[in-house]
């Protein structure tokens, strides 16, 4: 039975509780391959390997029947806020010069 987008995002949200989570299905539609994009807390202090190693453990069960995973972002809250700054908002006044 092939993995669907909504199961690798409910285990991913049940396991790493992201703040940021963004699943694609890159195989076009028959569940074997997916892109992830995740931001959580428990990132905190791991390395990127880390990282990786526990979203793969986290989906082991569906790694059984997906054949490619692609983890293109695996970050911290505070990285991802550090490459995603919030949009200015246009009812603000200009900062003066």
């Amino acid at each position: 039975m092939a993995v669907t987008k909504e199961q690798v995002e409910s285990t991913l949200n049940s396991k790493l509780n992201p703040s940021h989570l963004d699943v694609s299905d890159t195989s076009g539609g028959c569940g074997a391959s997916y892109c992830v994009e995740i931001v959580s807390e428990q990132f905190e202090g791991k390395r990127l390997l880390e990282r990786h190693r526990m979203v793969n453990t986290a989906l082991a069960e569906e790694m059984k029947e997906i054949h490619a995973l692609s983890i293109t972002k695996a970050l911290t809250p505070q990285q991802w806020a550090l490459q995603n700054p919030p949009p200015p908002n246009p009812q603000s006044p200009p900062a003066a010069a």
